[in-house]
């Protein structure tokens, strides 16, 4: 993986392919390369390891003609970042190139198999082994292109979103997947090709979402042709983006990162426009009124998500058990589709991905979908495959979240997430309406008082140049403010590289407090609303062994204030909404750390915005 672009039309095919590769940088990659169809029908690949910057430098000297050409992004995943793994890939005769996300598992076998044939590789990739295969088969078969990749492709086990452009052929490409995004964008007499829609807005908004196991044939001057791998033609579903290109721009700010921070306030009032009835009396959400008997007559919620989803997951396991009185398990996607659960018919399975795209989640679906369980999406990407695979489901409504290291799709999810804890409880009628009435109408209240703890953006801008020389961080908090604590964590990990880890507090001396000394910072979630006096007491055990505390608590606290080395106030809130309001400060303290280490917060190493591969 990471970044697919193509493009075919009349326009230069190059400057939209870069640009297109710019609009992907923010998924996170290693190398870059572009493969072009010129005047003269020859067909040129150009790549290199490093930013797409460096791939324009390589190619400046180069022929960058023709109004054809498929580019890429890669995040590796076998074979070190270098130049010779980079993509595109060229088949042994030079007379195809292709790119590809995700992983072919079975690539050593058709390998051997390929080396037995007489064919040389020249990477370490399992993409290469892709194009020799479709190269062998179209060469021994006497076939088609198209007809090529679709048998090749039915010998691949593993997940794979391609492009394919053949020299001498310049008004054809080919692009299929299966468990990684591929969209093909329809223009004015020009198509285009990507692994998401952000390259492509600026140029179109109707597009059409591949399915998996779908090719796309796009030939100049002609409607796009879907066909299955066996070549069942299928019926290609135009839909309308509702992104706009101003969402992909900074704004002003100097990282995504710091300008989707900001964008919180109005993130949740959009998740809950249309949701929430203006008097804040009633929410209203489809997704579980339209599956009304299926919740009536759920024995156990089970979540399945990953990273920043999974820790708001966890506060949404702890809202639906303590409001809708429903058993509910949280697991990792990863370990859910690899442990061979029990999962009974009257079960329901929340799957929570940002980008609808994550491979364990979309894996963990299928699998709970072939045992007979109700499968509910919350994800962020309308059209993506989690929201494609689900029986119902919840957009967040967060709009394109450029920065790697996720933070409005936390807060909409854990607001979604919210909603649907009502609307459940109001179903069910186990939620109180005194409970009902007073969350309904604090949860419309947060975005006014994530405006006002943004106001301290300059303080925690301040205080964090100090922290710079931590090694280890510590994040502390109980009830719902322990999953706060993990996501505190994680956002501290990935951008800064400063290890740190999240407990309940509770916790602490069972283990933890052994590493309490003079250069560890604790940060505490201590608020008013929870098991407050037993947090401060783990504050105290940390002070009496010299740690420095970093404490968020409610406005016009006193207590912990004077026991703590730094203090962020934060407003008051239902004890279930603090993770809506205090995750802001942590989400601002990992970030202006990070940035006085010099790090790249956008695109911190060896990460990736949309995990797409095992």
């Amino acid at each position: 993986m990471c970044g697919i672009v193509g493009y075919l039309g009349n326009k230069e095919a190059y400057p939209i392919l870069i640009k297109g590769l710019h609009r992907l940088e923010y998924r996170g990659y290693d190398s870059a390369g572009v493969a072009l169809i010129n005047k003269n029908n020859d067909l040129n690949v150009y790549k290199t390891r490093g930013k797409v910057a460096d791939l324009e430098a390589f190619a400046e000297s180069k022929d960058t003609s023709g109004s054809i050409g498929i580019a890429h992004t890669r995040w590796a995943t076998h074979g070190e970042p270098n130049n010779v793994n980079a993509h595109p890939h060229y088949s042994q005769s030079e007379t195809l190139a292709l790119i590809h996300n995700g992983i072919i598992e079975n690539y050593s076998v058709l390998k051997k198999e390929l080396l037995s044939k007489n064919y040389t590789f020249s990477s370490r990739t399992d993409t290469e082994v892709l194009i020799q295969l479709i190269e062998y088969i179209k060469e021994s078969n006497h076939v088609d292109l198209v007809t090529a990749v679709q048998l090749a492709l039915g010998q691949v086990v593993g997940a794979y979103a391609i492009a394919v452009v053949e020299k001498g052929n310049p008004d054809l490409i080919i692009a299929a997947r299966k468990s990684s995004p591929l969209v093909v964008g329809i223009g004015d007499g020009e198509y285009f090709l990507a692994s998401d829609a952000s390259p492509i807005i600026e140029y179109t908004d109707k597009v059409i979402y591949l399915d998996d196991e779908e090719i796309a044939i796009i030939r100049r001057h002609e409607e796009p042709k879907i066909t299955s791998i066996e070549n069942v033609e299928k019926t290609p579903q135009i839909q309308q983006l509702s992104m706009n290109l101003s969402q992909l721009e900074k704004g002003g700010y100097p990282h995504f990162m710091l300008k989707e921070i900001f964008e919180q306030p109005r993130t949740i009032r959009d998740c809950m426009s249309g949701r929430v009835n203006v008097e804040g009396t009633h929410v209203v959400l489809s997704g579980i009124l339209d599956n009304k008997e299926k919740f009536l007559k759920a024995g156990r919620i089970i979540i399945c998500a990953c990273g920043t989803s999974w820790h708001a997951g966890l506060i949404g396991m702890y809202m639906l058990e303590e409001y809708c009185r429903i058993p509910v398990v949280i697991e990792y996607s990863s370990e859910f589709r690899y442990r061979n659960p029990v999962i009974y018919p009257d079960d329901i399975v929340i799957a929570i991905s940002q980008s609808g795209e994550t491979a364990d989640t979309l894996a963990a679906v299928e699998l709970a979908k072939s045992r007979g369980a109700f499968i509910y999406g919350i994800c962020n990407v309308v059209g993506s495959s989690i929201s494609r695979a689900t029986h119902g489901g919840s957009y967040t409504h967060a709009g394109p979240e450029i920065g790697v290291a996720s933070t409005k799709a936390f807060t909409a999810q854990v607001s979604v997430l919210t909603l649907m804890t009502l609307a459940i409880g109001k179903v069910k009628g186990v939620i109180s309406e005194e409970n009902y009435l007073r969350i309904t109408k604090e949860l419309q209240s947060v975005p006014a008082k994530m405006e006002k703890t943004l106001l301290l953006n300059d303080q925690i801008k301040e205080f964090s140049k100090i922290f710079t020389y931590a090694k280890n961080f510590i994040y502390l908090g109980r009830g719902y403010n322990y999953p706060l604590a993990l996501e505190g964590a994680l956002k501290l990990k990935e951008i800064s590289y400063i290890h740190a880890e999240g407990y309940p507090a509770a916790e602490m001396k069972h283990g933890p407090i052994a590493l309490i000394d003079t250069e560890m910072p604790v940060v505490v979630i201590a608020t008013k609303k929870g098991m407050y006096e037993k947090v401060v007491s783990n504050i105290q055990e940390i002070k009496a062994r010299k740690g420095k505390v970093i404490a968020i608590v409610t406005e016009g606290d006193e207590i912990v204030k004077e026991i703590s080395d730094y203090c962020i106030e934060v407003p008051l809130t239902e004890e279930c909404l603090v993770p809506l309001v205090a995750a802001i400060p942590l989400q601002l303290l990992a970030y202006y750390i990070a940035v006085t280490k010099g790090r790249d917060v956008d695109q911190p190493r060896n990460l990736a915005k949309s995990v797409t591969v095992e």
